[in-house]
């Protein structure tokens, strides 16, 4: 029993760091969608085309200006962990989508464009859904506990 009984005490200081994590993941996770989301803002005519000319994405500038503006107040949301369950669903999908359309050809390897990033955050984005954005965000705050 004693074996069980450290693990049990051990596995309890891991709740003390629950939060933490949930924080670092967010803010990390909000600055990888900068880049693209600015990325995206700052040229989104040829976006549009790339989406609709090479990946074959239909109603490319509609989808060009939803997936800038979804990963843009996802940046946002993230790092505020506003409304942290929601947004994640939505960045979900362009993770989805950006797997399909780009990386999925390239195999699995982040140094031959594969599909491994997107991957990790889209895995990222279901601990969110699954655990919301922890102690230290506005949804703790606004919402309680149970956020």
């Amino acid at each position: 029993m004693r074996c069980k009984e450290l693990y049990l005490k051990f596995s309890s200081y891991g709740n003390y760091a629950k939060d933490a994590a949930l924080l670092l993941a967010r803010l990390t996770l909000a600055y990888g969608f900068y880049t693209p989301a600015m990325n995206k803002w700052s040229d989104i005519d040829s976006v549009a085309v790339w989406f609709g000319e090479s990946l074959g994405i239909p109603f490319p500038t509609l989808n060009a200006y939803m997936a800038a503006s979804t990963e843009l107040l996802g940046v946002i949301l993230l790092t505020l962990g506003l409304f942290t369950r929601l947004i994640s669903i939505p960045l979900m999908v362009v993770m989805v989508v950006a797997i399909t359309t780009v990386h999925l050809g390239n195999g699995f390897s982040a140094g031959d464009n594969g599909f491994e990033i997107p991957l990790y955050y889209f895995l990222f984005l279901l601990i969110f859904v699954a655990n919301g954005g922890g102690k230290f965000s506005l949804d703790r705050i606004i919402f309680g506990e149970k956020s």
